[in-house]
C-alpha cells in the first residue's frame, strides 16, 4: 500500500503546492493549449470528456490495485490461522490419546492412527508456508515443521520399544516425552497464530491510512475534476453560441429576401461547416426557385405531348380511309354514322383544353374509339360497356381509358388473331373509391413481360427502355398519381392465352377538389 502513496502525491499534490490552488491545473500551458485546440465541437466534448474520466478514474485506481492486494493477504492470513487453529487442540489430544492406548495394550501399534494425524498436520503446516508472504511467520512455521518431525522420531521409538517388548515403564516414559513434544507443538502453533492476528491488526491499521490519504487525494481530483468540467463546458458552449449566433442573423436577413446574404466565420468545427453548408444551400435554393418556374413549363409541355401521343396518327388515317371507303361503296348511312362517331371522340379529346370531364364523358369517348375500330376489326372485336348510370357523373381526368382500350385492342386482342371482346366496367368500393377495370380475352402476357410492366408502373423499371406495349399503360399511370397522388394509379393482371384485366383505382370525389386547385393555380 505504502509504496503506492508517492505516485498519488505526484499526481494530485501537484496542483496543490506552493498554494497553487486547482487553477494551476488550467493556468498549465498544456491546459491553454487544450482550451485552444482546433478541433471540431464533437471532439473538443469528447476530449473534455475523456479527461474528466481520467481524473475521475485515478483515485479508484488507486483505491482499487491496493484494495485487491490487502485482500489477497488478509485473505491469505484468515486461511492460515483457521488452519493454526484447527491444529491446536487437534494434534496434542489425538496424539496423546492413540499412544496411550497402544502402550496400554489397547491398540496394536500398527493400526493406530498416530502416522495419519502426522501427515495431515504436516501437509496443513507445509500448506502454511506456502500460503504466508512472511518471512518470521515462515521461520515459526518451519520451527512447528521441525518439531512434527521430531515427533514423528519419538513415535517411531515407541513403536520399536513395543516390538522389542520392552517394559511397560519403559514405553510410558517414552510417551511422557511425547506428550512433550505435542504439548510444544500446540504452543507453537498458538504463537504463530496470535502472531498472524498480530499481523492482520497491522495490516488494516496501515491500509487505513493509507485509503485515508487516497481518500483525500480523491477529494480533490474530484474537485479539479469539477472545475476543469465547468472551463470546458463554458469554452465549448462559446463556441458554439457565437457562430449560431452569426448564423442565425444571416437566417434572420435572407428571412427578408436577401438571398445574397453569406454567412463568414473563422471556426473550423461543426458550425462553420454548417455556414458553408447553409451558403451553398442559398445558392441551391436560388437555382431551384429559376429552376422550378422551368419546371412548371415542361410540366406542362409533358402534358401536352403526352395527350397529343394518345392520339394515334394512324388512327386518324385509317379511319379516314374507311370513310373513303365507305363512301365510294355508296354506304351513306354507315358514312354519317362513322364520322359522326369520329367528331364526338375529338370532341371529348379536346373538351375545350380541359383537364377534367365526367366519367359519362370519359365512357362516351371510350365507346366511341370502339366503335370507330369496330368498323376497321369487324370480324375479331367486340366490346361491352358495363358502367353503372349512379357513377357516370363522376369526375375523372380525361384521356385516362382511352389509352388502355387501344393497348388492350393492338397487343392483346389483335395479336390473337381469332377475335376477342374488350370489358369496360365500373364499380364502386369503400365509399370514396372508384374502380373501372379494361378487360380482354386476347393474347395476354408472360410472366416475365408481367413481372416487367409491374415494375414499371411501381417506378423500378428504367423509363428508357418501355416497349411500346408498355408506354401507353405507364404514360396512364404517371399522370394518375401526379393528380391524385401516390397511392393511386394501376394495377394489372395477366396470364398468357387467356387475357388481361388492367385496373384503375382513383378517388370517387377528390376530382373536383383537384381541378379546382388546378384552376386557382
Amino acid at each position: 500500500m505504502d509504496e503506492h502513496l508517492p505516485i498519488l502525491e505526484r499526481i494530485v499534490g501537484r496542483a496543490y503546492k506552493a498554494g497553487a490552488g486547482t487553477g494551476a491545473i488550467f493556468r498549465h500551458p498544456a491546459g491553454k493549449l487544450f482550451l485552444r485546440l482546433k478541433l471540431s465541437i464533437r471532439g473538443k466534448i469528447l476530449l473534455a470528456l475523456l479527461m474528466v474520466v481520467l481524473l475521475m478514474s485515478v483515485p479508484y485506481v488507486f483505491l482499487i490495485v491496493p484494495g485487491m492486494q490487502f485482500k489477497a493477504k488478509y485473505d491469505t492470513i484468515i486461511q492460515n490461522i483457521t488452519t493454526a487453529n484447527s491444529i491446536n487442540g487437534y494434534i496434542k489430544p489425538t496424539i496423546d490419546a492413540e499412544m496411550w492406548e497402544i502402550i496400554a495394550g489397547k491398540k496394536l501399534f500398527s493400526q493406530g492412527s498416530q502416522y495419519a494425524v502426522l501427515d495431515d498436520v504436516d501437509q496443513r503446516v507445509e500448506q502454511m508456508i506456502v500460503n504466508t508472504d512472511s518471512e518470521k511467520g515462515r521461520v515459526k512455521l518451519n520451527v512447528i515443521k521441525n518439531t512434527l518431525g521430531t515427533l514423528r522420531e519419538e513415535i517411531d521409538q515407541v513403536g520399536i520399544q513395543i516390538a522389542a517388548h520392552k517394559m511397560f515403564e519403559e514405553n510410558l516414559a517414552l510417551v511422557e516425552q511425547i506428550r512433550t513434544v505435542t504439548q510444544l507443538i500446540e504452543d507453537a502453533v498458538q504463537e504463530y497464530a496470535l502472531f498472524e492476528v498480530n499481523r492482520t491488526q497491522q495490516q488494516y491499521q496501515a491500509m487505513q491510512a493509507g485509503f485515508a490519504t487516497l481518500a483525500f487525494g480523491g477529494v480533490g481530483i474530484l474537485f479539479a475534476a469539477i472545475v476543469f468540467s465547468l472551463v470546458a463546458t463554458w469554452r465549448i458552449t462559446k463556441s458554439i453560441y457565437k457562430p449560431i449566433k452569426k448564423l442565425h442573423d444571416v437566417t434572420t436577413t435572407i428571412a427578408r429576401q436577401d438571398l445574397e446574404m453569406l454567412v463568414r466565420t473563422d471556426n473550423t468545427d461543426e458550425i462553420a461547416e454548417l455556414g458553408m453548408s447553409f451558403n451553398i444551400m442559398v445558392g441551391k435554393i436560388k437555382e431551384l426557385l429559376d429552376a422550378k418556374l422551368k419546371e412548371h413549363e415542361n410540366l406542362k409541355k409533358a402534358e401536352l405531348r403526352a395527350l397529343q401521343a394518345q392520339i394515334n396518327p394512324h388512327f386518324l388515317y385509317n379511319t379516314l380511309d374507311a370513310i373513303i371507303w365507305m363512301a365510294e361503296a355508296k354506304k351513306i348511312e354507315q358514312v354519317v354514322e362513322l364520322v359522326s362517331v369520329l367528331s364526338r371522340f375529338f370532341r371529348i379529346t379536346l373538351s375545350k383544353g380541359k383537364d377534367w370531364i365526367t366519367v359519362r364523358e370519359e365512357i362516351e369517348h371510350v365507346e366511341s374509339y370502339l366503335a370507330i375500330q369496330k368498323v376497321r376489326y369487324r370480324d375479331i372485336l367486340d366490346y361491352r360497356i358495363e358502367v353503372p348510370d349512379n357513377l357516370l357523373n363522376g369526375e375523372i381526368l380525361k384521356l385516362t381509358l382511352q389509352p388502355l382500350v387501344e393497348n388492350a385492342l393492338y397487343h392483346g386482342i389483335k395479336n390473337k388473331r381469332n377475335g376477342g371482346t374488350i370489358i369496360v366496367r365500373a364499380q364502386q368500393f369503400d365509399d370514396a373509391l372508384l374502380q373501372i377495370q379494361i378487360e380482354d380475352n386476347g393474347i395476354g402476357m408472360t410472366q416475365e413481360r408481367l413481372s416487367e410492366i409491374r415494375a414499371l408502373l411501381e417506378g423500378d423499371s428504367d423509363e428508357e427502355v418501355i416497349s411500346e406495349s408498355g408506354y401507353g399503360v405507364n404514360n396512364v399511370n404517371q399522370r394518375i398519381k401526379l393528380y391524385y397522388g401516390k397511392a393511386y394509379g394501376l394495377t394489372i393482371e395477366s396470364e398468357y392465352m387467356r387475357g388481361a384485366c388492367v385496373s384503375v383505382i382513383i378517388p370517387l370525389q377528390r376530382a373536383l377538389a383537384f381541378r379546382e386547385v388546378l384552376n386557382a393555380g
